[in-house]
């Protein structure tokens, strides 16, 4: 049985990557089969892949979901979007020194009014007065990570999104995908590599770490997914043919994964709050692309399930002892699930 500390370890601050590189599939890969662990760059991804495996990819795109703004009483207020219920609703979190009450309008960016509902849970309902995504796309800015150093430029705002980003909702980005360009995706296409296509939208909650030691007490953030029927097919023939489903990102996984549970993939929409820890029985990925995460997060767990605890141990090391880049604008990994072996 393992426990929070077990996920935990010493990464140096400067081996956090600030910002992306100027090409995006410039990154390296460290690709790990079982105990094997190879060092390869991002682009490399083309000849490790073979004609028909299919690349699930999550095309959400990331909101401009911060906003600073002013109670009616002149208090100051931070506002993070986290989940856009309706076209006038979302759920949020608020800042302030002394929470609002509900019918508490707040003037945010300086440009217009949302009042406040009730609570849900650590959000805050707020009800804009226009199409909420015209509003944010207007007025807000892109919430980076917090452990990114430096406010969102004009640059972050292009490559904080993939390239195939599509769907608005999402408060992070799924940075797997932040390693394609176009160029790669043709490249993948006339190797006979098909590309499939997931919708989740990722919450501020993936940034928490694990505060309780015994993992069982853990409560998972809650995350909206969609699968469409045309990926779900998409992964049928893949498997029919005996190739491989990669995931691209944690986030297409656990879509993957969570409308597996029944022991087949379906197609369709619902919230997921899947926590996937070592001893998991993975029912649809039998590969992944995913950066480095957070020590003690939700992540870190997901991917020692996926290619092995120790394995996973043993990589990190490797990573920071060759210096990789980590988390979002960071480097990339290849696994292969444990299952294989």
């Amino acid at each position: 049985m393992y426990t929070l500390s077990d996920f935990d370890f010493n990464l140096p601050p400067e081996r956090i990557a600030q910002f992306p590189l100027p090409d995006r599939s410039a990154s390296r890969l460290l690709q790990l089969d079982g105990e094997q662990i190879t060092d390869r760059h991002f682009a490399d991804i083309v000849d490790q892949l073979q004609p028909g495996d299919l690349l699930v990819m999550n095309n959400t795109r990331v909101l401009k979901a911060r906003f600073f703004g002013v109670k009616e009483t002149g208090g100051q207020v931070e506002v993070l979007v986290e989940r856009v219920v309706d076209p006038r609703t979302v759920l949020a979190q608020v800042r302030a020194s002394k929470s609002p009450k509900p019918g508490t309008k707040i003037r945010l960016a300086d440009a217009f009014d949302v009042t406040t509902g009730e609570r849900s849970g650590e959000f805050f309902t707020l009800i804009f007065d226009a199409d909420v995504f015209d509003l944010i796309e207007a007025h807000g800015s892109l919430p980076l990570p917090p452990y990114i150093d430096h406010s969102a430029s004009e640059f972050d705002e292009q490559r904080y999104q993939t390239v195939y980003s599509k769907e608005p909702g999402a408060v992070a980005a799924p940075t797997a995908g932040l390693h394609f360009d176009q160029p790669l995706l043709d490249k993948l296409a006339a190797k006979g590599v098909k590309l499939a296509y997931v919708t989740l939208h990722v919450g501020a909650g993936t940034f928490q770490p694990v505060r309780v030691e015994n993992l069982s007490e853990h409560k998972m953030h809650s995350e909206w997914y969609t699968i469409p029927q045309e990926t779900v097919d998409a992964v049928r023939a893949a498997k029919a043919a005996g190739r491989d489903v990669v995931a691209v990102g944690t986030t297409s996984l656990r879509a993957l994964e969570s409308a597996s549970q029944s022991g087949e993939l379906k197609a369709g929409s619902d919230d997921t709050a899947l926590f996937i820890t070592p001893g998991y029985k993975f029912r649809t990925v039998t590969r992944l692309i995913t950066n480095f995460h957070l020590p003690k997060s939700t992540l870190m767990m997901l991917v020692s399930a996926f290619a092995g605890y120790e394995e996973i141990r043993k990589a990190y090391a490797h990573a920071i002892d060759h210096e990789y880049r980590f988390f979002s604008y960071g480097d990339a990994m290849l696994l292969t699930t444990q299952s294989r072996f």
